[in-house]
């Protein structure tokens, strides 16, 4: 199969590093132009966007701020004409031990779900108004296998916030379907990533390969082709599904 994606401008979240370059790296592959979202690491997103060519641009933007998200979706729309595909990529993932005290736990609860979850929603509420003024779109939201399995004490208000974002994105299915827009969810579990390295340090890698089916754990690279499909419109009629990739650690 093989799939051409030329004509479509497709906005990634957390494009810079990890899961996201690697989405953004296998959209430019297939002919996609990508803004290439970044918080922190200009230089990389330069580099990426470079790399990647196909009229990539950068695009910074503070997810944990309302404004820059109303602001990052204003301008990339404004950049290109239209937007076509939303990835909602980007995330945290704090080390909130039970015993913090509440200040601590209630600035890890709070930056969580500013990004894992508030601007999630802003942007797919961004989106969606977008696309029903230029016949449809795609969301492909990133959430985790810990939306439905659960995490570690330590990192519950991350599981919390990937669970919200499963419930929003079979929302979206549910309500925008008749406008021509879909949504998806992917499910990863640990993926070989920075902000996946303080859980791997605190645990080891032994642990977080543990359960798994398979015999190596699973990197940005195993990702990036489904969401090459869900954007392209092949998949439309699995619109709400969530899709595990997790190396089978459900099923070991």
């Amino acid at each position: 199969m093989n799939i051409d994606l030329t004509g479509k401008t497709v906005l990634v979240t957390g494009a810079s590093r990890g899961i996201g370059k690697a989405i953004a790296e296998a959209l430019a592959g297939s002919g996609a132009t990508v803004a290439v979202h970044y918080n922190q690491n200009r230089e990389a997103a330069e580099v990426l966007a470079d790399a990647i060519g196909q009229d990539a641009r950068i695009f910074q933007a503070d997810l944990a701020s309302i404004a820059a998200c109303e602001r990052l979706f204003s301008e990339v729309a404004e950049a290109y004409g239209r937007v076509d595909v939303l990835v909602n990529n980007a995330g945290v993932a704090f080390h909130m031990p039970l015993d913090a005290s509440t200040d601590e736990w209630l600035r890890g609860w709070d930056l969580t779900m500013a990004v894992n979850l508030r601007a999630v929603e802003l942007l797919c509420r961004l989106a969606i108004i977008h696309f029903k003024e230029h016949g449809g779109g795609r969301i492909i939201n990133i959430s985790s296998r810990a939306a439905f399995r659960g995490d570690t004490p330590d990192y519950m208000a991350y599981a919390a916030s990937k669970g919200g974002q499963v419930a929003l994105t079979r929302s979206i299915a549910r309500g925008f379907g008749k406008d021509n827009i879909v949504a998806f969810d992917l499910a990863p579990g640990f993926t070989r990533t920075d902000m996946a390295q303080e859980f791997i340090d605190e645990y080891g890698e032994d642990y977080a390969i543990s359960n798994l089916a398979l015999t190596r754990m699973t990197e940005p690279a195993d990702i990036a082709p489904l969401v090459v499909l869900l954007a392209s419109g092949l998949a439309d009629h699995a619109t709400g599904t969530s899709i595990d990739i997790n190396a089978g650690s459900y099923v070991h």
